[in-house]
């Protein structure tokens, strides 16, 4: 008497909602623990390798899934060694691991996974070349430059291409081969157990190829040492911390490869005047007590100088004015500019001559004892205290 079929879902260990992808994670997981080649001679996981392939088949089409939702196996005709549509269980495995199935199925599966292979080489169909290093430059601009943009010139010691081989690595006349110890995958596999572990070639490192006789120049590097100067502008707005890539500028590539990038990392000097908040700058000015009281015009600072604002007769200490426009401008809107903003503090001086103390205690006499508000605000204290 034949068994009775075991429902899909159960088959797969999943929910009936499950989602396509989650339905695929399930299959992948189960396929790897019951292929074949992990479990050589064991006929139950052969059997539980095809159910499962059985199962995804179906439940990974939406109307076959639907089908069998309504009807259960009633919905599918069966067909020995075969899925209910009549599917081999290693093409299923081929597809959901990407072409990795029968014989050499889990090799491929590592090859996908890992980067490398399983079992023999595709000797000498390997050409890869490798990127150069990226380099990273910290420049330091003043806080005048970074509102501006200025252009500079920098020195970079950095692995260029050798003139004797022009990049090949090969000395004149030798040719470029498949290396030997990789058979031009540029990788090597080896094996823990039912593991394989890919690691790039320690003697091609990765290209896949040697030379038959090195550059006596650069000992088949491709590549030697040499300092040159770069120019590049820094744009106006720039901030503290910001990075710049120059493109080509970093290393030249393993062989012929392409180049790598330079970064430029920019460090804007702190200011004597000036703090930098975004796009706006503040800082603090001193005015004098007769200016306060009075009104008059004072040189405030700006990046490009100074110029003159006007301060209102009773202007007190803490007061900040904002001179819209002449703060920084924006890296990505050359147009828009922030605002300086500058607090005024009353500077008090430290030495009086006689006649300035004579002149500033008759002052005092004439307002009385409230000229500085002192009597209205011990009032108001002392109302709020209840007095």
């Amino acid at each position: 008497m034949m068994a009775a079929k075991r429902d899909y879902y159960e088959v797969l260990g999943v929910q009936r909602d499950v989602s396509a992808e989650d339905l695929k994670k399930a299959y992948r997981k189960l396929a790897v623990k019951f292929h074949p080649d992990k479990n050589p001679g064991d006929a139950s996981a052969e059997e539980s390798f095809k159910e499962l392939g059985e199962a995804y088949d179906v439940l990974s089409d939406a109307d076959k899934r639907a089908a069998f939702d309504r009807f259960g196996h009633a919905a599918f005709s069966q067909g020995g060694g075969r899925s209910a549509a009549g599917h081999d269980p290693f093409d299923i495995f081929k597809e959901v691991f990407g072409g990795a199935g029968g014989a050499q199925g889990m090799g491929g599966i590592f090859e996908q996974f890992f980067g490398g292979g399983g079992g023999g080489g595709r000797g000498g169909d390997r050409e890869t070349k490798q990127r150069g290093s990226d380099l990273r430059y910290d420049m330091q601009i003043t806080l005048e430059e970074a509102a501006v943009g200025v252009e500079k010139e920098i020195e970079v010691t950095k692995l260029e291409a050798c003139g004797g081989c022009k990049g090949s690595g090969a000395e004149t006349g030798s040719k470029v081969v498949g290396c030997g110890t990789c058979g031009g995958r540029g990788q090597v596999v080896s094996s823990r157990g039912f593991f394989q572990v890919s690691q790039t070639c320690p003697r091609c490192r990765g290209t896949g190829q040697t030379v038959e006789r090195p550059c006596p120049k650069c000992r088949g590097e491709g590549r030697g040492e040499q300092t040159g100067r770069i120019k590049f502008k820094i744009p106006a707005g720039v901030d503290d911390g910001s990075k710049m890539r120059i493109a080509g500028n970093g290393e030249a590539g393993i062989r012929g490869g392409p180049r790598g990038d330079l970064y430029v990392v920019i460090h804007v000097k702190e200011h004597e005047l000036f703090e930098r908040e975004g796009e706006n700058l503040y800082c603090e000015v001193p005015v004098n007590f007769t200016t306060a009281a009075l009104g008059g015009d004072i040189k405030i600072p700006t990046l490009d100088g100074g110029m003159d604002l006007k301060v209102p007769a009773g202007t007190q200490s803490g007061s900040v004015f904002k001179v819209r426009g002449k703060g920084m401008p924006s890296v990505n809107n050359s147009s828009s500019r922030g605002d300086i903003l500058a607090r005024l503090v009353i500077a008090v001086p430290q030495k009086l001559n006689a006649d300035q103390r004579k002149k500033l205690e008759e002052y005092a006499t004439l307002m009385g004892d409230d000229s500085t508000g002192e009597k209205g605000f011990f009032q108001r204290a002392k109302e709020w205290m209840g007095g």
